[in-house]
């Protein structure tokens, strides 16, 4: 395994700690007036999603995880797990709910989404950043509805996101997934 140095860490680094996989979510370097220079680091743990503060400072090792990302396409939620299949090797793997996360708001059946795996184990799921979706509801158009105005519309994979008035129920828009913010209507 490779090893990172104090020098070599930096927003969005994927390192490990003790067998766990970390990303670096916030990096300071900070080099006091008295003393060795050291950085102060927020990691997000893949395995459970809470941040911590780290320093590290001149002479630290961390790991480089063992991770492997695969494209997958999402099948369907059978109650406990929500189904994956690799699109390469039509091998199917379930995940429960609670690792998926926010994540399944954005999962329609037949996406194909990015399954981050350590050690063989998937840690993971990432939806594509934009994505297309058809509103399944959203309240009907009155007259006097101000041209800047927004509007509540359901998506198909559940996620409420907020349209402009001209959106209407059945008409098909692109979604940011990252900020969860409304994009264009599709022709």
């Amino acid at each position: 395994m490779a090893n990172y140095s104090m020098g070599d860490l930096k927003k969005g680094l994927k390192i490990e700690l003790d067998g766990t996989p970390y990303k670096i979510v916030d990096y300071q370097h900070v080099k006091p007036g008295k003393g060795a220079a050291f950085v102060r680091c927020k990691i997000k743990s893949y395995l459970n999603g809470k941040v911590i503060e780290k320093t590290f400072h001149a002479g630290d090792k961390c790991e480089r995880p063992n991770l492997e990302q695969k494209t997958m396409q999402y099948l369907y939620d059978d109650g406990e797990m929500l189904q994956f299949m690799d699109t390469a090797t039509y091998e199917q793997i379930g995940l429960p709910h609670d690792q998926v996360g926010d994540t399944i708001k954005w999962l329609v059946d037949g996406m194909n989404v990015e399954i981050l795996f350590h050690n063989g184990k998937a840690i993971d799921v990432e939806a594509p950043a934009t994505a297309e979706y058809k509103i399944v509801e959203t309240p009907p158009n009155f007259k006097g509805d101000s041209q800047g105005g927004k509007k509540p519309a359901t998506l198909e994979s559940g996620a409420v996101v907020q349209v402009p008035f001209h959106v209407l129920e059945g008409d098909t828009i692109k979604v940011d997934t990252v900020k969860g913010e409304y994009l264009e209507k599709v022709k």
